[in-house]
């Protein structure tokens, strides 16, 4: 990127959806690293082997750069998911309006966020609810969902499949420490 096109470049978090589960959309980090660069994003790093992407770029909306990596991914990689982008103000956003922070000191890998791509509407989320059979709990604020699983995410009949489902929107989970870590990357 040149160099007054970096230095503009604001930091950018991107989540990938249900890549190297077992068996299931495998890629390495380094490839999605170099597919970044070659896509004119400055600094690319991951996070985990997941699919947890921070980048800096200017000039393009959340929105654009999902629809770019989506396509890209397909057409380099062979990589067909979804891809969930947001700014690092976003990002700070959402940090600070976790509707459960005392779960997020207590017990944050039980704490999961779920990022959309769209906000669900009041009566989605209230109908979500009413689908919980357990302990779980769910907010939503913006385009992001937060559950509290107090028994385990494991054996929870709170699914991906219910969620989205009941939402009416596709979306990605990371617990919160991994949110925490990715924020710390968006500053530094």
């Amino acid at each position: 990127m040149p160099g007054n096109a970096a230095s503009a470049a604001r930091p950018h978090v991107a989540l990938l959806r249900a890549v190297n589960l077992p068996g299931h959309q495998p890629v390495a980090m380094a490839d999605l690293r170099e597919l970044l660069t070659r896509l004119g994003l400055a600094d690319a790093r991951t996070l985990l082997q997941s699919g947890n992407l921070v980048f800096g770029c200017a000039g393009r909306t959340p929105a654009q750069l999902e629809g770019l990596l989506e396509a890209e991914a397909g057409k380099r990689l062979g990589l067909r998911t979804d891809f969930f982008v947001r700014t690092a103000k976003e990002w700070q956003a959402l940090v600070a309006t976790n509707p459960f922070p005392a779960e997020a000191h207590d017990d944050p890998s039980h704490l999961l966020v779920v990022f959309l791509r769209d906000a669900p509407p009041r009566a989605a989320v209230e109908a979500l609810r009413a689908a919980i059979v357990g302990r779980e709990r769910v907010e939503a604020v913006g385009r992001q969902a937060y559950f509290v699983y107090p028994d385990g995410i494991g054996r929870s009949r709170l699914t991906t499949a219910l969620i989205e489902k009941k939402l009416g929107t596709r979306g990605t989970g990371r617990n919160w420490n991994t949110v925490l870590k990715l924020l710390a990357l968006t500053q530094g």
